[in-house]
């Protein structure tokens, strides 16, 4: 994982819980493509289709409440979501999101559908044309759990060299 991220931002309010972002009745496989696939349907149903690899979702409070399911940040990080900049974030889903290895930042970022953000997670800062906005920097143990591409990745990873 780069610590710095370009992309085209998608934009979504507050309260944006998992239900919507991978809805239930997609819960029961373990194909990350199927969860890809239906990633915002609850929101957007046309979202996986529209979205490409590398953009970003901008949010205003509270993104990811609601159940405590992974499946909601594996969803976004396989449709190709590079990182999720919100004012707040629901505490599990943040979790899942690192644990995952999806990028998050918490940030008041006031950008327009399709406007591209540069994203640099060492500095907490968001840049939208020439306007930079500053966020909460995740610790360095977060932001090297995230360049090693979650938890699990990360937990794999010092097994072998230990």
């Amino acid at each position: 994982m780069d610590n710095i991220i370009r992309g085209k931002a998608w934009i979504f309010g507050s309260d944006i819980d998992t239900d919507v972002i991978i809805p239930g009745k997609y819960l029961r496989t373990t194909d990350m493509q199927v969860f890809a696939d239906h990633a915002m349907e609850g929101i957007d149903p046309e979202f996986s289709k529209k979205v490409q690899k590398g953009d970003v979702i901008v949010a205003d409070d509270n993104f990811g409440c609601g159940s405590s399911r992974e499946q909601a940040a594996l969803a976004l990080k396989y449709a190709g979501v590079a990182c999720v900049v919100a004012r707040s974030f629901g505490r599990i889903f943040f979790r899942n999101a690192i644990n995952v290895g999806l990028p998050l930042m918490e940030a008041d970022v006031q950008c327009g559908e399709g406007d591209i953000v540069e994203i640099d997670l060492r500095k907490g800062t968001v840049k939208v044309d020439e306007k930079t906005f500053h966020g909460n920097k995740l610790p360095d143990f977060l932001l090297e759990m995230l360049t090693e591409g979650g938890l699990v990745a990360q937990r794999k990873t010092k097994k072998k060299t230990q």
